[in-house]
């Protein structure tokens, strides 16, 4: 089958571009992974930076990932699953309810940029090595009071849910349910003491994520090569200092 889709990020972590992956996994989509390809075959990290550097694109994205839609250009991640929900099968059919899946996505980009921002609170162009002490005094608050914070709204969602399916919207799977089976996942690598003790009060979101991962096409996706291991180079990474 011909890929329909073209993802653009990085080859070798999983970052933001893993919550993309995710929903064309999930659906079933045929999508091209435009870096993780040889260069041989017009892949690897030149390809993406190739468009980014493009100056015939009239719509350029900021950065990655961004996914092409026939001709179309999409930057930002929340912005290509409001865009790619519909198509995929993964997001309601009333405008008001796509409104709020991509309200609860937009909130999940925020958690994200914090989860960063604990080992990296100065700047993404430093090393961690050299704001390490701020990314302990970081991380303790985001352990503290933001993890708890963050959580609990989407327990307080899924528990309000009028549908009571055990998803944030309506009664079947969306693009942020899939997003927050991959935000439990990080936690659990980057934090794993922190979030020990917090799953007990969140029942609904872990068993939220429990439900995504046993989908036959995630389930598929997870215990393939596709799936790139969480590792210290991505947005979720585990330093146990950090850890408390």
């Amino acid at each position: 089958m011909a890929a329909r889709y073209e993802l653009y990020y990085w080859p070798t972590i999983q970052g933001r571009g893993e919550f993309v992956r995710l929903a064309f996994e999930d659906a079933g989509a045929a999508y091209t992974d435009v870096a993780r390809l040889p260069e041989s075959k017009g892949g690897g990290a030149r390809a993406l930076m190739r468009v980014l550097e493009d100056r015939a694109v009239a719509r350029p994205p900021f950065a990655p990932p961004f996914v092409k839609v026939g001709r179309q250009l999409v930057g930002q991640t929340a912005n290509a699953l409001h865009l790619l929900g519909p198509r995929l099968g993964l997001a309601p059919a009333a405008e008001v309810d796509r409104a709020w899946v991509h309200s609860l996505q937009l909130t999940i980009a925020d958690l994200v940029e914090e989860v960063h921002g604990t080992h990296h609170p100065i700047a993404g162009s430093l090393y961690y090595r050299d704001q390490q002490r701020e990314a302990a005094r970081t991380a303790a608050r985001f352990r503290a009071d933001r993890m708890p914070k963050f959580l609990g709204y989407f327990e307080r969602v899924l528990a309000r849910n009028p549908r009571r399916a055990g998803w944030l919207v309506g009664a079947r799977a969306t693009y942020a349910d899939l997003s927050l089976f991959q935000v439990v996942a990080g936690l659990r690598y980057a934090f794993p003491t922190a979030m020990a003790r917090l799953e007990e009060a969140h029942p609904k979101v872990v068993a939220l994520h429990d439900r995504v991962a046993a989908r036959p096409n995630v389930a598929a996706y997870l215990a393939s090569p596709r799936r790139i291991p969480f590792n210290e180079d991505g947005i979720f990474r585990h330093y146990p200092e950090l850890d408390g």
